[in-house]
């Protein structure tokens, strides 16, 4: 039976790859324009739903809000406290996975969930959890593991990787880093409008760096690759190519 990813046993891993890098800041920037409105807002509760270390969330904390963090990884829990203390900020943190926590929390103006449904057992099951934590007027920030760029990047690489995009059996193939459930941002997209979710924003994160092998990526300007990221993420035929896309998207009301 499948079960969701808990990454204990490539937390190191998982922060180099991931946060320690040029692309991990390009992400970071993405997200945080995309949430500009609420560096300016009162005071708001923020669910951070599968946290990871923290990084989003220690920046809004900052902001004066009230966090609180759950994931599966005490390792990345810890971690994301180990952060929260070293700033002086304070917040919730539960061990717990989104599916266990949600049913014993109240409604959110703000609740986060970013790369996370891609390693879940059961993605949209579990979002729909995430998203009844929201209260009307409230907002989703939902980020996740684009499909369209997994098929896109198999095929630049060609050789034998087109029969398995062909066969559709590329997915989580040969890298404990590649999620198992990519999704197509037009799903997701018709998923939360089902839901009673109006979007807000639509970015792509890593639109062109991570189509850029290792001597390009050495003989590029990391600024100019962060004002291109920033300028294209929104336009419709580069957002929906970024490695990750991140939607935020308002709760309304079924009568609207």
């Amino acid at each position: 039976m499948q079960q969701d990813r808990n990454f204990d046993d490539l937390a190191e891993r998982f922060n180099a790859r991931i946060y320690d890098t040029t692309k991990g800041q390009l992400r970071l920037q993405v997200l945080k324009q995309d949430l500009q409105p609420f560096t300016q807002s009162p005071a708001l509760r923020i669910w951070d739903a599968g946290c990871g270390s923290g990084q989003i969330s220690l920046w809004l904390a900052a902001l004066g809000h009230q966090l609180t963090l759950c994931d599966i990884s005490e390792t990345l829990l810890q971690q994301a406290r180990e952060r929260f203390a070293e700033a002086g900020q304070q917040a919730d943190f539960h061990h717990a996975s989104i599916q266990q926590l949600a049913p014993h929390l109240a409604a959110f103006d703000l609740v986060i969930c970013h790369a996370v449904i891609e390693w879940l057992a059961t993605p949209l099951e579990t979002l729909k959890q995430a998203m009844a934590r929201v209260k009307t007027g409230g907002f989703l920030s939902l980020m996740f593991y684009n499909r369209n760029a997994m098929v896109y990047k198999n095929v630049l690489r060609g050789g034998w990787r087109l029969e398995p995009v062909l066969n559709d059996r590329y997915i989580g193939a040969g890298n404990k880093l590649s999620p198992p459930h990519p999704h197509y941002p037009h799903d997701v997209i018709q998923f939360l409008q089902n839901h009673h979710f109006r979007i807000i924003e639509h970015s792509g994160i890593r639109v062109f760096s991570d189509y850029l092998d290792a001597t390009a990526l050495e003989q590029t300007d990391t600024e100019q690759l962060l004002a291109l990221e920033q300028r294209y993420c929104r336009m419709p035929t580069y957002r929906d190519m970024g490695r990750y896309v991140h939607l935020l998207a308002e709760k309304i009301s079924p009568d609207e």
